[in-house]
């Protein structure tokens, strides 16, 4: 083997271990991706089952319903669709209906948003860009005309 085969030889071993080490930290990072969508983005879209779903909205006024210990169901909605979500843990303190909250889980095969997370926001300058961009649309927003998006740090 001559120096050049030799070190063609080197790159390549190397190149293939760079892509294994990046796929297999890939795989392992999956389980906890999980993708903002509001109730529209959520309705057009056909997750799998068992996907992580962050979905973002406001509480619907007149929908949150208080179960047996600490279940709640209520609805989510980005003024043009609803979804319906099951919580069964503490709530925030600054949840309400009206509030802009996150909520994390999974959709189930009814179509009822399953959350283990609810973060309720203290205002409306930590709401996702799309979503402050459709409440301004529908003349529902409540927070600062001048509200630049950008200028929110990325989480």
């Amino acid at each position: 083997m001559t120096v050049r085969q030799q070190r063609l030889a080197w790159i390549t071993a190397i190149g293939g271990v760079l892509a294994l080490a990046l796929a297999l930290s890939l795989f392992a990072l999956a389980p906890g991706i999980s993708y903002a969508m509001s109730p529209t983005e959520l309705r057009e879209a056909a997750p799998s089952p068992g996907q992580r779903i962050r979905l973002f909205g406001l509480v619907q006024d007149g929908s949150v319903e208080r179960g047996e210990g600490l279940a709640v169901s209520f609805t989510l909605t980005d003024q043009t669709n609803t979804v319906s979500v099951k919580f069964d843990n503490i709530l925030p303190d600054l949840f309400r209906e009206g509030q802009g909250i996150i909520t994390e889980g999974t959709l189930g095969p009814d179509r009822v948003f399953v959350a283990d997370t609810v973060l309720a926001k203290h205002d409306e300058n930590y709401m996702p860009t799309d979503m402050a961009e459709k409440l301004k649309e529908q003349g529902v927003w409540q927070g600062d005309d001048d509200y630049d998006a950008s200028a929110v740090p990325e989480q």
